[in-house]
């Protein structure tokens, strides 16, 4: 059984309705769906996750953006329209041995959901309610991470 932890750390800074990160990627708002529209600056993902969505987040979720870890696997941002809910899970590419992994979300009003440990198959789910609000995601195996990706809804 996984555990989800939460704390009070945020790592979000909102200017003007936009995520103002570092990262490589961001999405702006859309009234239609929440955080699953990209604004034209943004293109998709280049490449299809080398892993499967293992549809740990639950009912409702739709994955809605995916960053790769080079073969060993893939980090999931899903999204439920009904509930407000984000969720991230990081899954590997081929179960093993267990190994370190983290899967990390948060927001300027959700604060921060990691579940970060040493695991065979998937680190996750962790969950934050934050309908229109921008969030920070990532993911880790071993030595690689998706470093923080921006979503915003």
């Amino acid at each position: 059984m996984k555990l989800v932890r939460h704390a009070a750390a945020v790592a979000v800074i909102v200017t003007g309705g936009a995520l103002a990160l570092a990262a490589p990627a961001s999405a702006s708002a859309s009234a239609s769906a929440p955080t699953a529209a990209k604004s034209a600056a943004v293109a998709a993902p280049s490449e299809a996750p080398v892993a499967k969505y293992n549809g740990a987040c639950g009912a409702g979720h739709k994955v809605i953006d995916s960053a790769n870890m080079e073969n060993l696997g893939t980090t999931f941002l899903t999204y439920n329209n009904t509930t407000g809910e984000n969720c991230v899970v990081t899954v590997r590419t081929k179960a093993g041995a267990p190994v370190k992994m983290f899967a990390r979300l948060s927001s300027k009003t959700g604060g921060t959901a990691t579940d970060s440990g040493q695991f065979t198959t998937y680190a996750g789910p962790v969950y934050i309610e934050a309908p229109g609000e921008c969030v920070t995601w990532e993911g880790g195996i071993t030595t690689y991470s998706t470093k923080g990706t921006g979503h915003c809804g």
